[in-house]
């Protein structure tokens, strides 16, 4: 299926796009460690995760059918959402990214991404091998009108 036959696809391409972030050591390592421009930083991705969306404060549950398909989906982002969260609270939202990389929960929080990433962009119709796509990519995928 297409993202945009959802209500709220803008939604799910903006947490689609941190959990894909998220997901990738990868790519943290090349594009947030090494500051490359165009991606934003981890504060940025969870941001994206939570911010916008209200998961750190909702159960992504209240979201099935609007801007996830279906109660697995909302389990996993779920899962993912207190991973990440577990770390943010510990290093602080301005952390560098080589703390939230080096913090010894950050593997849950990659793992439980992947999976939720993996889901959502299958269900999607797409490949979660891909690289992320930058912010950029990401406005221009969700702009209005």
């Amino acid at each position: 299926m297409p993202i945009n036959d959802l209500p709220w696809w803008r939604w799910r391409a903006r947490i689609r796009s941190a959990l894909h972030m998220l997901a990738d050591p990868d790519f943290q390592q090349r594009t947030w460690l090494a500051g490359q421009e165009g991606y934003g930083d981890v504060t940025d991705a969870v941001y994206r995760l939570v911010e916008d969306s209200w998961l750190d404060r909702w159960p992504a549950e209240k979201y099935v059918g609007a801007m996830l398909r279906d109660a697995e989906e909302a389990a996993l982002v779920d899962a993912a959402v207190l991973a990440v969260l577990r770390v943010l609270h510990e290093v602080g939202a301005d952390a560098p990214a080589s703390a939230y990389l080096g913090h010894p929960g950050w593997p849950a929080a990659v793992a439980a991404s992947r999976e939720a990433h993996v889901r959502l962009t299958l269900a999607d119709g797409e490949d979660p091998a891909e690289p992320p796509r930058s912010l950029e990519v990401l406005r221009i995928l969700t702009r209005v009108g």
